[in-house]
């Protein structure tokens, strides 16, 4: 399926998005008021099951059918040392993934989640953006329309998070061309790299943005110049998914990446998205308050393959259960005024 038939398709979707169910969000507000409880005492379990509503468009919205996928690319930029894993690991993890046996799949079971693993090109890395675009406009188109494709309707709640070996360059690179900073206020350990071997990385992001100092600072032409096949998959994936007004929860840094140059163009693009953790990688924190994201959780992860994204559902779990099993005061007969 074909969701953007060019890049000016992709960019008229960012620039028309839908908006909440505004009654929806009223009614579980109504509702919220009504449960047996000091009003605001469940603090942000109130705020995530009045978000979800609105995104589902039904005041007492749940989780039948909620799904991770992880998309996986592999970048030519790991030729300048950026990452403490050889490229072939990526290839290596999506076969682990497609097994069972990696962190993401323990996580999304017990999350009640499907899980699903796009893997791009796997055996063609992006072309070294130090020197070329990361992506010819065919091939991410490709990657934004993969991302887009494996957004089914009918999901009540979607996961995103992605694997690739040299990422976190491009997701610093993104994000320093998006803000217009310079790379040293995006760029950290990744995988675990020394700090010379974080110097370096430095030094690769620097050239790549000057090589491309020219070149269109959209949000397709950014994607294009300095991003991964994995994280373009992922900006098609929150178009689509807001498209379909289903509500995203989105990992660490890098899946957070791709939402860098959208944002530019429309900030509303956050509006249906959850920031699902915030990791200890150092532009993490930063990227969220630049897209206006508070994060669930703060567990010290760094892992990605969408892990930290997955142990937040079972806390949106927990507020909808609350929100839809609390008794009112009317049906408990509790005196609203205690």
């Amino acid at each position: 399926m074909t969701c953007f038939a060019s890049a000016a398709a992709f960019e008229a979707a960012l620039s028309d998005l839908r908006p909440p169910d505004a009654d929806a969000r009223a009614d579980a507000g109504a509702r919220q008021g009504q449960l047996t409880k000091p009003p605001g005492s469940l603090g942000r379990l109130e705020e995530i099951a009045i978000f979800m509503a609105g995104w589902q468009g039904r005041a007492r919205p749940r989780i039948d059918r909620g799904q991770a996928i992880i998309f996986a690319g592999n970048h030519g930029v790991t030729a300048h040392g950026v990452s403490a894993f050889p490229a072939s690991v990526t290839a290596q993890m999506v076969a682990n993934f497609q097994v069972g046996g990696a962190a993401i799949n323990a996580l999304t079971a017990a999350a009640g989640l499907e899980l699903k693993v796009v893997a791009l090109d796997l055996e063609r890395p992006t072309a070294d953006f130090t020197t070329a675009p990361a992506m010819n406009a065919g091939e991410c188109l490709a990657a934004l329309n993969a991302g887009a494709a494996n957004v089914a309707d009918g999901l009540d709640l979607l996961v995103l998070g992605e694997m690739g070996i040299g990422n976190s360059t491009a997701a610093a690179a993104l994000c320093a061309r998006s803000f217009g900073e310079a790379a040293t206020a995006w760029t950290g350990p990744g995988t675990g790299i020394d700090g010379e071997g974080v110097q370096r990385k430095i030094a690769v992001i620097d050239r790549a943005l000057a090589a491309h100092g020219d070149a269109p600072r959209t949000p397709f032409e950014t994607l294009r110049h300095v991003g991964g096949r994995e994280i373009a998959a992922i900006a098609g994936a929150i178009v689509r998914a807001r498209q379909l007004g289903v509500p995203v929860v989105l990992d660490g840094f890098i899946c957070c990446s791709a939402v860098a140059p959208l944002a530019i163009q429309n900030p509303a693009i956050t509006d249906h998205c959850i920031a699902g953790h915030c990791s200890v990688e150092p532009g993490h924190v930063r990227l969220l308050a630049r897209l206006g994201l508070d994060p669930m959780l703060h567990l010290g992860m760094r892992l990605g393959e969408g892990s930290g994204a997955a142990v937040a559902v079972g806390v949106i779990r927990a507020a909808l259960a609350a929100h839809d099993q609390m008794a009112t005061f009317a049906e408990a007969a509790v005196s609203p005024s205690l």
